[in-house]
């Protein structure tokens, strides 16, 4: 299935989550100062811990009825004529994610969980291409607000596709995250064209340089068809996620 994603530039509102500035280790590498919208990312040994209340910092029909809505409740003004808006309402999380601060191959190649595989540079955790064991997203996706997440039943909000509200502010080829075992997620272009699930592997990534990675790194890449995110597992091994 492919999912076009078009945004009002006038509906692109930045909303600080947290009143505080997030509190991020100095001593970590460049590329964790991207985080935002989280509240502290450090080190722990060989992890990197990155805690966050995991509510995004854009706008969302799922704020309606929440202690946010004056603020960040926007109506559904997005392209998919068949928007059925489900009846949760995003609420605070509290996510501690430790992610492999050197991320490696793993041979086995462990199945992502249902629930968070990994995190967004805003704190909002990515979930994998499954609305439930063994059934795609066919349905679900038509749940989806205008930036491309809602909320699960206990107001977990969360990314299946395309972080959409990511990528009009920081660039469709922008880095946008980590997967749990530490490799960093980037967006659905690459050197000026639309990346596709043919140009990366059965993982749903492939290795070279990037931006910020000048040596190379194995990367995932978002693409516009199902998995979306990540393939047949993790690339790497996996972290973990606890709220």
């Amino acid at each position: 299935m492919k999912l076009a994603t078009l945004i009002p530039l006038a509906s692109v509102f930045l909303i600080a989550c947290n009143k505080d500035e997030p509190k991020i280790d100095k001593d970590l590498p460049a590329v964790y100062q991207k985080f935002y919208n989280v509240t502290e990312v450090y080190q722990d040994g060989d992890f990197v811990v990155i805690e966050t209340p995991g509510i995004p910092e854009h706008k969302s029909p799922y704020y309606s009825g929440t202690e946010w809505e004056s603020d960040r409740y926007e109506a559904y003004n997005g392209t998919n004529t068949s928007y059925n808006q489900n009846p949760n309402k995003i609420a605070i999380q509290n996510y501690t994610f430790r992610i492999p601060l050197n991320p490696a191959l793993n041979s086995s190649h462990t199945s992502t969980p249902m629930g968070p595989m990994g995190v967004a540079i805003n704190g909002v955790p990515f979930f994998n291409q499954y609305a439930a064991p063994g059934d795609d997203l066919a349905q679900e996706i038509n749940t989806f607000d205008q930036y491309n997440g809602h909320p699960q039943q206990q107001g977990g909000y969360h990314y299946h596709l395309e972080p959409a509200y990511l990528t009009s502010i920081h660039g469709s080829d922008a880095l946008l995250g980590f997967l749990l075992d530490g490799f960093p997620v980037y967006g659905p272009m690459e050197n000026g064209a639309a990346v596709t699930n043919a140009d990366l592997d059965v993982y749903h990534g492939h290795s070279h340089a990037t931006a910020e990675y000048p040596d190379g790194i194995y990367h995932y890449h978002i693409t516009s068809t199902d998995p979306y995110i990540n393939g047949d597992g993790f690339y790497g091994t996996a972290g973990t996620v606890t709220q």
